[in-house]
């Protein structure tokens, strides 16, 4: 049995699944997914393991339909169909979510402006506004008023939203400087970009995302978030708090991994919704209503490796905890090793 991997980058999940098959001796080949003859290049292994990006333009493309491609021919692949066909995909979660009966907050998505201006007439403000896609609270403004949101849906139907944002990619920058996980030279490229006028490869291949209007309730007095990710029959989890100023927690990098400080009904609801799912591995996403009911913001199959190096232990699907050090990156490839 052999593992094909399309090798990304050390911060990410392949440089783990390598260094596993290594101590491991499990056998696996490096190929180039972005080759015209990658499926020559794995015709000799059972499996294939890709940890494609949301912000790759060539990723975007054809990643999912590789991944398809390959199960559909009968190999194992990472992620599969039912992991990632909603990865990145606001509005698809909605739709996925609600089908299950999932605790979402409530979502509302329109594909005419006169049915989202209708609706922003009758509803109540705040409400959070997002694109579809975008990782780390890109993407995610909050509409405070009717007014705003009439702006934003009139942008939405007519010129639509850059993929690139400068302005909001500076004050990302600076958030993460402040943090210390950026530096000058993170903060100055927006800068760069919006005095050049030079699009990046993704906004300049991708386009305006317009034609749609997605909003979410807003939840009030949540000074944190619960991201818990599952994957198989185990999961792990941590507490982000929110940004200051801000109701944002994703990318804030104020990370809490104390167990005490994870409210399990969170971990048993991801374990409950992913059984539904039968998913390789999602995270998800947990704010608090106003009766302290978790609700799922929205999921991801993928996640900043290094970000969960940290935390303590993790539970089984019975809720029972396991104390100590753990690689999930190993259960993902025992995963390819199955059956």
């Amino acid at each position: 049995m052999k593992i094909a991997i399309h090798h990304t980058c050390k911060e990410g999940f392949s440089d783990r699944w390598i260094r596993y098959c290594e101590r491991n001796d499990i056998t696996y080949t490096i190929v180039d997914a972005y080759s015209s003859n990658i499926i020559s290049q794995i015709n000799d292994c059972h499996a294939f393991m890709w940890q494609h990006h949301q912000s790759n333009y060539k990723d975007v493309l054809f990643a999912k339909q590789l991944l398809y491609s390959l199960e559909a021919a009968g190999k194992k692949v990472f992620p599969n169909y039912r992991t990632c066909w909603h990865f990145d995909d606001k509005v698809g979660q909605k739709y996925l979510l609600e089908s299950i009966d999932a605790p979402l907050v409530p979502s509302y998505v329109f594909y005419t402006e006169e049915e989202a201006v209708s609706w922003a007439n009758a509803t109540s403000f705040p409400k959070v506004f997002k694109l579809r896609g975008g990782a780390g609270s890109a993407n995610v403004r909050l509409a405070k008023s009717r007014k705003d949101a009439l702006s934003l849906i009139s942008k939405a139907f007519g010129k639509g939203f850059g993929q690139y944002d400068w302005l909001e990619k500076l004050k990302e920058a600076l958030n993460q400087k402040r943090i210390g996980k950026a530096g000058w030279r993170d903060v100055l490229r927006p800068v760069y970009y919006a005095i050049k006028k030079y699009p990046t490869d993704f906004s300049k291949y991708k386009g305006n995302e317009k034609g749609y209007v997605y909003f979410q309730d807003f939840i009030p007095d949540n000074q944190f978030d619960i991201r818990v990710v599952v994957i198989g029959g185990k999961a792990f989890a941590i507490k982000r708090i929110v940004r200051d100023g801000d109701f944002r927690a994703s990318g804030s990098g104020r990370i809490v991994y104390d167990r005490n400080e994870i409210d399990e009904r969170c971990v048993k609801s991801a374990f409950e919704i992913n059984r539904k799912l039968n998913a390789q591995s999602v995270a998800y996403d947990f704010v608090f209503d106003v009766d302290n009911q978790p609700l799922i913001v929205e999921i991801s199959y993928g996640f900043h490796a290094s970000v969960y190096d940290r935390c303590p232990g993790y539970w089984d699907q019975d809720m029972y905890w396991y104390d100590g050090e753990f690689d999930p990156y190993g259960w993902m490839v025992e995963m390819m090793m199955e059956g």
